[in-house]
């Protein structure tokens, strides 16, 4: 074993079955109690959104990780019950190729929050420390800028008022070969195995060594990494949402109780009858 591959055994998640040695795995969270804390988690949500709303509060939520980690479950069970206007998602394509030509940062600054935005990333400018370097679509040289150049980038967001929270979704080599398998054999998330997904698979330890090189660099006080530790998904989902929450200094927003009117009277209306509109079947 290389001296590399020594030291990603020491890192989160590199561990073939996912655990430590002489550590008992919790039992499976059952889906019923799995429901039962996130119903929790997304009404403290929903408080988030209108405290960012009343105090003009500008988040951004940048998920990172190993492929099939579990970013993309994660992101959706904190949008389920938010409104898009406030927590928007954003996951860039390919960069074009007038967007090759600009600063590298320039496509995804114009992203970052106004006030009364939550901005969540799904993979973000991090992908040039990640895929970009292990695929060869970047320079060593540019990898080395873009390290050294990030920190001050992010003191700059940070110090404009923006609350930055940066998340790395960490997955075992056998549990992230067992969803990549279930993607293949399932007709619903065929969609989600790209040719870069695979070669995330065969290149395990190259995306590793890129990982703790990004770590290093980029874990800061002011802007610093937390690891999620997302073998057990629903559990990682509940420890991700519960984190975040607490990173938030939100308070509950008082509102008037909602009363719901009375409706008008009809005066007259009746529905029309025998119009030649287009039904959709009652299949179910």
């Amino acid at each position: 074993m290389k001296a590399a591959d020594k030291a990603d055994a020491r890192t989160p998640g590199a561990k073939k079955d996912g655990g430590k040695a002489g550590e008992k795995k919790p039992e499976k969270l059952s889906r019923k109690e799995f429901e039962a804390e996130l119903e929790k988690l997304e009404e403290e949500l929903v408080k988030v959104q209108l405290w960012v709303q009343h105090e003009g509060a500008k988040i951004v939520i940048v998920f990172e990780g190993r492929d099939a980690a579990g970013k993309g479950g994660v992101i959706k069970r904190i949008t389920e019950r938010v409104s898009p206007r406030v927590f928007h998602v954003v996951a860039l394509p390919a960069p074009t190729e007038r967007e090759k030509s600009q600063l590298y940062m320039q496509r995804y600054v114009k992203h970052l929050p106004s006030a009364g935005e939550v901005i969540i990333f799904d993979r973000s400018w991090y992908n040039r420390a990640g895929v970009e370097r292990v695929m060869g679509f970047c320079s060593e040289r540019d990898v080395q800028r873009f390290l050294k150049m990030c920190p001050a980038v992010e003191r700059v967001i940070v110090d404009s008022g923006i609350i930055l929270i940066k998340y790395w979704f960490e997955v075992s080599q056998d549990e992230q070969t067992r969803r990549f398998k279930s993607r293949i054999n399932d007709g619903r998330k065929i969609w989600k195995l790209s040719p870069m997904d695979l070669e995330s698979h065969r290149r395990w330890y190259d995306f590793s060594r890129a990982r703790d090189d990004m770590l290093q660099a980029t874990d800061t006080p002011f802007a610093p990494w937390y690891i999620v530790d997302a073998d057990d998904k629903r559990r990682a989902r509940l420890n991700c949402i519960s984190h975040l929450l607490s990173l938030i200094p939100y308070k509950e927003i008082k509102r008037e109780k909602v009363k719901l009117p009375k409706r008008q009277k009809p005066k007259g209306y009746q529905e029309p009858r025998n119009r030649p509109y287009k039904h959709v079947p009652q299949r179910y």
